[in-house]
Formats: C-alpha cells, sequence, structure tokens
C-alpha cells in the first residue's frame, strides 16, 4: 500500500512540501539554485545525466543552473566579436580558474611559458605547485617578442599573457603572442582580469582561453569571490572536467550576485577608466613620485597599442606609481592617504592602495621583482568610483606628508 500525501506524517510533510510551479512570466532578476543535489525521476535518468547521454544536473560540484548562467552571460560579453561559439566554466575563485587552467593543459613533462611580468599568485602555482608536479615553467618579458619565440619548446603545453600585467600595466600585444602561439602548435591563455570585457576582450585578439578573477571588476563591489574562464569548446571542456574533480566550484549565491555585477560592468569601468586617467596625469605631474605606470598617458610605450586593441578611450582602472624609499617608502604612502584605503584585491567602488613587493608580489623575490621591471617602492592603486579630484588631493597629499 502506497501512502498517498495526505496520509503523511508531520515530518514527512515538512521533508516534502508542495513544488510550486515556474512562473508563467520572465522573471528579470536571476533565480538562485541553492541546492546540491538534484532529484530525478528514476534511476535510468539518473545514469543518463551523470554519462552525458542527457543533459541535466545531478551534484553542485559537477554544475548549478545559476552558476551556468553566470558563466553564459560573461561568454556573451568576452566572445562578442568572436566568430563561431564560445563557452564559459564558473569557479570559486580567480585563483581556482588559474589553477585549474594550468592543471587542464599542463601534466608532468611540459612546458609553460609565461611573462616575468605576472601576477604573484599566478607565479606562485607555476613554481611552487606545478614544478611539483613535473610541470616546468619558464618567464620571459613578453614585449620581446623574438625571445618568446626562442623559449616555445615542442613540450610546451600553453603560452600564458595578461592583458594587463599586474601591477605595471604593460599591455600585451596579444595578435603577436597567438601568431607565435598557435605557430607552435598551442594554445594562448589570457589573464583578463586587469581590463575586464569592457575594456579588451582577448578572443578577438587570437587567444584561445580568457581567465578572469572576476572578485574584481566582474564583482565589482568587493563582496563575492569567483571566476571564470572562457573560450572554445573542446578547451573549456578539458578545464570543466579538472574543475569538476577538483572541487572548486561557484556556489549559487556567489553566481547571483557575478551575473548582477556583469549588468552594470561597462558603466562602471567607464567610470574606473576616466578616473584612473585622471589621477595617472595627476601623480605622473608629481615632482615627488619617480615613474607612473598607466597605458593611457601619452607618450608611453603601451599607448599606441593599448589603443589597437583596447575599447576607444579606456585604459583600465589600475595603476602603479613609484615612489622613493623602497619598500619603506612605498608603505608610508599607503598609510598616509585618509580616502584611499590600504586594502587588499582590486575592482570595486574603493579605491585600494597595494605596497606591491610586501603584499600582492610577496612570492617574488628581489631579482625576480626586479626582471620583471617591479620597483620595491610600486605601489598599485585600484581606482574606485570616488570623485577623481578627491582621489588626487588625497594621494597628493600623501605623497607630499609621506615623502620629504
Amino acid at each position: 500500500m502506497t501512502l498517498e500525501p495526505q496520509d503523511w506524517g508531520e515530518q514527512t510533510r515538512a521533508v516534502h512540501p508542495p513544488i510550486s510551479p515556474p512562473p508563467a512570466q520572465r522573471p528579470l532578476g536571476l533565480p538562485v539554485y541553492r541546492t546540491a543535489a538534484f532529484a530525478f525521476a528514476d534511476s535510468a535518468e539518473y545514469a543518463d545525466v551523470l554519462s552525458g547521454r542527457r543533459p541535466g544536473h545531478s551534484y553542485g560540484r559537477e554544475g548549478n543552473p545559476t552558476a551556468e548562467a553566470f558563466a553564459l552571460a560573461a561568454a556573451a560579453l568576452e566572445g562578442y566579436g568572436v566568430d563561431g561559439e564560445v563557452r564559459g566554466e564558473a569557479f570559486a575563485s580567480g585563483m581556482a580558474a588559474t589553477s585549474t587552467v594550468l592543471m587542464a593543459l599542463g601534466r608532468s613533462g611540459t612546458h609553460v611559458l609565461a611573462p616575468r611580468q605576472i601576477y604573484g599568485g599566478t607565479y606562485g602555482v607555476l613554481t611552487a605547485l606545478l614544478g611539483r608536479f613535473g610541470v616546468v615553467a619558464d618567464f620571459v618579458d613578453c614585449r620581446d617578442l623574438d625571445a618568446v619565440g626562442a623559449a616555445l619548446r615542442p613540450e610546451t603545453a600553453l603560452l600564458w599573457a595578461e592583458t594587463l600585467a599586474n601591477p605595471t600595466t604593460t599591455v600585451a600585444d596579444l595578435p603577436a603572442l597567438a601568431g607565435l602561439a598557435h605557430a607552435a602548435g598551442v594554445p594562448l591563455v589570457v589573464d583578463s582580469t586587469f581590463a575586464s570585457p569592457a575594456v579588451c576582450r582577448p578572443l578577438t585578439h587570437g587567444a584561445d582561453l580568457v581567465v578572469h578573477s572576476a572578485t574584481k571588476y566582474i564583482g565589482g563591489h568587493s563582496d563575492v569571490l569567483g571566476g571564470v574562464v572562457i573560450g572554445r569548446e573542446e578547451l573549456v571542456e578539458q578545464v570543466h572536467r579538472t574543475r569538476s574533480a577538483l572541487g572548486g566550484s561557484l556556489s549559487p549565491d556567489d553566481a547571483f550576485l557575478l551575473h548582477r555585477g556583469l549588468a552594470t560592468l561597462p558603466l562602471r569601468m567607464a567610470r574606473h577608466c576616466a578616473s584612473a586617467w585622471q589621477l595617472a596625469r595627476a601623480l605622473d605631474a608629481d615632482p615627488t613620485v619617480r615613474a607612473v605606470h598607466y597605458p593611457g598617458l601619452p607618450g608611453t610605450a603601451d599607448r599606441a597599442l593599448a589603443d589597437a586593441l583596447f575599447e576607444p578611450g579606456r585604459y583600465g582602472g589600475t595603476l602603479a606609481v613609484v615612489v622613493p624609499g623602497g619598500r619603506a617608502g612605498a608603505a608610508a604612502v599607503c598609510d598616509a592617504a585618509r580616502l584611499a584605503s590600504v586594502a587588499s584585491s582590486l575592482g570595486g567602488t574603493h579605491t585600494k592602495l597595494s605596497p606591491v613587493a610586501s603584499t600582492t608580489h610577496r612570492q617574488l623575490d628581489e631579482e625576480t621583482l626586479a626582471a620583471a621591471g617591479i620597483d620595491s617602492g610600486t605601489i598599485r592603486i585600484s581606482v574606485g568610483l570616488e570623485d577623481p579630484a578627491d582621489l588626487v588631493a588625497d594621494l597628493t597629499a600623501a605623497l607630499a606628508l609621506a615623502i620629504r
């Protein structure tokens, strides 16, 4: 005898409430599927979904509709203007995305070629983690295309680049790097976190995979962690399988916040870029500052390349300045600021300062920092959404107070 719902006990009714039908009208907000497990009509459907014979969801680590909606939306922005379909894969953080791509494409005995101008976290994965599994990494100045071509080997698994280098904002010559990578039969993977799809879309310039720490500009409010990888179907499928095995899955609640962030990304990036340009010009004119790294400054080596690759008038929302006094000088200026905050991460509404050598690039020793063109007195400035005149006043005052 089968019990009908009206005959269920109290606790059974509490666990199995009636299921409301989906709304007839399309919700403008993204539904959040806050579930780790999915139920099936029968065992055959369960087996078919797990084997891929039938589309569907089985377990949150494998995939979640909200996370997939975010990845789809990110791919639509990043893949605009690309011939053919592109696919996105969502991750729990930017470093989860980075490490998963490297593990998906690299294996024992292979080689990864990366720029000297590289984020410290990526450098750490390549040197301290993947090296334990037999992956060899070499670092070259990616502005020297001859050096890049000479460093590619038969066992090279991928060429890594950063659209805008962290923290020097060096612009990568993406079409040239793609040509070298493809001539060697390897994919070009580009970390485009500093740019976002609202500044540059590397897939349109020959990249095969694009990696974002979505925590930064895509999320935009310093309140969510996430990452996303976008590119050709066959490569993203490799990344998906590795992500599923390693477990770096994006939660549905974080996927909702990141999806919402995409809606205002172009608007926010336009403001970030305009304010960063004004601040860069003001600091470049300050006699206390030894150097300003920002591709939007006229006459810089990267300006022409940025104009060729980036959206018009947008050169990124982050810049770097070099102050006298090395690490101590950088820390003193950061500590003297009153409006800008000494804070981790970048790309949010608040302007953030990082004394690079002792924070974001702490994994690099002095020799490696110098080879990457990073002076120990470098400060990374992630320009927020404050009034640019207030930021100029705050940082020029901090320089005057700290550097005597």
